[in-house]
């Protein structure tokens, strides 16, 4: 594209310090090279294919999708070492899936009997093999299953015509679960099944990985951008931050109450100790409620706040759910746009 300046964007835009990114990607990847297991980013965070084959670029195995509409995506964007760790149901989705497999290397995540059956009956009628890895249930009381429901589930997925057993997967793959998965990797090596694949996850995965030497590969996502969520929960600090919503004062009429043209559709509605988003050039303020074009800043502790015509940068809650509101990323050095994308798997949700 044109040398442009982040100046001639209309707001609300998402922007992409690559400065930033292309460090966040080199140390995942450097502390999965230390650690001696794969990484496998989760795509859903950014959801374009350029990003994603950056990442394969930097030593990455693979990608993670959470869909099956997210994996065709990339799929047709010549992936093909692709994860999708979620319970795929549903005969159109099960067709899919099988229809994926015979252009990938696919592998998909189960917890059930029925899960299992399910996606057997697809692949088997397509002719296709799909590897399955079963999840265990984690302190996060998500999805998963238990150390012995697990075995069995290993057990009927190797006698089950069309699928592999490929290992174990764990959401989130905090310290403290290491003992349910050493009882399950205990049981399944008693029983004679090899599980060559025990695949870790979450935003701070890494951080804890050296207390689980049992784990193979992570799957990480947000770490690419960074968010404030992460910043919260140390993983991170805001100067790693990649990702930040540009947006515009429309209106200043009240002492300490500014309103943006950033609202729900911008910057979504999650919300961090009460807050939206935090304001880069005004980190007294607070960005305190949403509607879906409106945000709300409480800048009373500002010693200048901010006037009408003013733009800002917010760092978002949670970077995952922003990308998927906006058509466009743009990949910024300093003023200068460098990269125009399309958010390809923008609304792949299912």
């Amino acid at each position: 594209m044109a040398t442009t300046r982040v100046s001639d964007l209309e707001t609300p835009s998402v922007l992409i310090d690559l400065d930033k990114m292309e460090r966040n990607i080199a140390t995942m990847q450097a502390r999965c090279d230390e650690l001696g297991i794969n990484f496998r980013p989760h795509i859903k965070t950014h959801k374009i294919p350029d990003i994603a084959r950056r990442q394969i670029e930097a030593g990455a195995v693979g990608i993670a999708c959470q869909k099956v509409s997210e994996a065709e995506v990339f799929v047709d964007a010549g992936f093909r070492d692709i994860q999708i760790p979620y319970n795929i149901v549903g005969e159109r989705k099960t067709r899919r899936l099988a229809a994926l497999a015979q252009r990938a290397d696919v592998t998909v995540t189960v917890d059930s009997q029925a899960v299992v059956d399910g996606i057997a009956d697809a692949a088997q009628e397509a002719g296709v093999t799909i590897s399955m890895m079963v999840e265990l249930v984690s302190l996060g009381e998500r999805t998963g299953t238990t150390p012995a429901a697990a075995l069995e589930l290993a057990r009927h997925i190797e006698a089950t015509d069309n699928l592999r057993f490929a290992g174990l997967m764990i959401y989130p793959s905090d310290a403290a679960i290491r003992p349910r998965l050493q009882e399950t990797l205990a049981l399944l090596a008693d029983a004679g099944i090899a599980a060559e694949t025990v695949s870790g996850g979450g935003s701070g995965a890494s951080r804890d990985a050296h207390m689980i030497p049992e784990l193979t590969e992570l799957r990480v996502g947000t770490s690419i951008f960074w968010d404030w969520n992460c910043v919260t929960a140390d993983y991170t600090s805001f100067d790693k931050c990649a990702m930040r919503v540009l947006a515009t004062v429309v209106s200043a009429n009240e002492p300490g109450r500014v309103i943006l043209d950033s609202g729900s559709k911008a910057i979504h509605s999650e919300t961090n100790n009460g807050q939206y988003g935090y304001i880069i050039e005004y980190p007294d303020a607070r960005l305190h409620k949403v509607n879906e074009e409106h945000g709300y800043v409480d800048c009373s502790a500002c010693p200048n706040p901010p006037k009408v015509g003013e733009i800002v940068h917010i760092i978002p809650v949670h970077t995952c759910v922003v990308t998927n509101l906006h058509n466009q990323l743009y990949g910024v050095r300093g003023d200068t746009i460098e990269e125009s994308w399309d958010v390809a798997a923008r609304g792949m949700v299912w």
